[in-house]
């Protein structure tokens, strides 16, 4: 590509901007400041909370994370970019939710990993900001640093934070991943974007756990994403039952939200789904090894789970579905597996089916 002919002015670097960004993928693109106080403040009583649970990385940067310009220094504008990742072509959401002896990946993650799809493009997108306008400090972010991308990305204008705690866009639902671009070009800013759920409530009784504890407040400790990914140790007994067929993330809330649907189907192919993740059945992936989860799984999102969290949220699931002599036999094979966590949740899985009831442990 030959070098653009630098724009005269601002506003014609942002119209550029994002007519490369749609050569990219991205389905929107906008630029806001640097100003999150009251994004801050909501930040700090949730920490304060404890909800973010495990997740300590979420205390530990200070005020970096809802303060651009103390993360990367000179920064005067954040451009927010989205890219679409619904899965169109995939088995229907309530049908697989509906059998318990397929297990449910959040549709985010049927594909191969987006943070390298993301982040090459963004980098893509930076570079040519640079050859229009001028070399410019920045740096590219795709969950790889503490960004507040959804305070970030509504302010720029990509849309509005829902009560469940996701960005939802009017033309688009809430399907898509966002990435940063963090910069000391003086951009014109987006308008923000302004809020439509009006007195829709659907997503807060949707969640299985009850995590959407009240509008946009979410406690992570029951939240299924959490649970199921981010959570390192024991799943806790008292919701494992609400868990149901889910063995990577969850997508109720979003399932309910009727701005999906608006949803578009990914334009990326990085995004179509791999390995039949949109309706596998629980007892064949209970069965792979460690060899093959890993050779199935490099280049999706699900990898850095690690096949010792992956056997202990299909365990679940085994344990919430209906006692066929498919799902008993999947069970026994790893009745002595050599990691003490998967035991552990496959005996739990097996006292379900025998009957037994087990005490339901607090999360408060």
């Amino acid at each position: 590509m030959t070098t653009p002919t630098p724009p005269a002015d601002p506003a014609a670097i942002r119209t550029r901007l994002a007519t490369r960004a749609r050569e990219l993928g991205f389905a929107h693109v906008g630029v806001s400041g640097v100003e999150l106080a009251e994004d801050e403040r909501r930040l700090d009583d949730w920490l304060a909370a404890g909800r973010h649970g495990g997740m300590e990385y979420m205390a530990h940067h200070g005020v970096k994370r809802s303060r651009p310009a103390q993360l990367v220094p000179g920064t005067l504008r954040v451009i927010s970019a989205r890219m679409d990742y619904w899965p169109e072509a995939a088995r229907a959401a309530a049908e697989v939710l509906g059998d318990n002896s397929l297990g449910y990946v959040s549709r985010y993650a049927l594909g191969r990993d987006y943070h390298k799809t993301m982040r090459r493009a963004l980098q893509q997108l930076a570079d040519f900001l640079t050859a229009i306008a001028r070399p410019h400090g920045h740096r590219v972010f795709t969950d790889s640093a503490p960004v507040l991308e959804k305070a970030l990305a509504r302010n720029a204008g990509l849309g509005w934070i829902g009560k469940h705690t996701n960005l939802i866009a009017r033309e688009a639902g809430s399907y898509f991943f966002l990435g940063e671009i963090y910069t000391d070009l003086e951009l014109p800013l987006d308008e923000p974007g302004s809020a439509h759920c009006g007195s829709c409530t659907a997503c807060i009784p949707a969640c299985p756990t009850g995590a959407i504890v009240a509008p946009w407040q979410l406690d992570a400790r029951r939240c299924i994403s959490y649970l199921t990914i981010e959570l390192h140790g024991s799943i806790p007994v008292g919701l494992r039952g609400a868990i149901g067929n889910r063995i990577y993330g969850c997508d109720d809330c979003q399932l309910v939200c009727p701005w999906n649907r608006y949803a578009r189907d990914a334009a990326n192919p990085d995004f179509k789904i791999r390995h039949g993740l949109d309706a596998p059945r629980l007892a064949d992936l209970f069965g792979w090894n460690e060899q093959q989860f890993e050779e199935r799984m490099r280049g999706s999102a699900i990898f850095r789970l690690g096949y010792e969290r992956w056997l202990r949220n299909i365990a679940v699931a085994l344990g919430n579905a209906a006692p066929t002599a498919e799902v008993l036999a999947a069970l026994a094979t790893r009745r002595a597996d050599p990691s003490a966590l998967v035991r552990e949740h496959v005996q739990w899985a097996l006292a379900q089916h025998a009957g037994a009831t087990a005490a339901p442990v607090s999360t408060d």
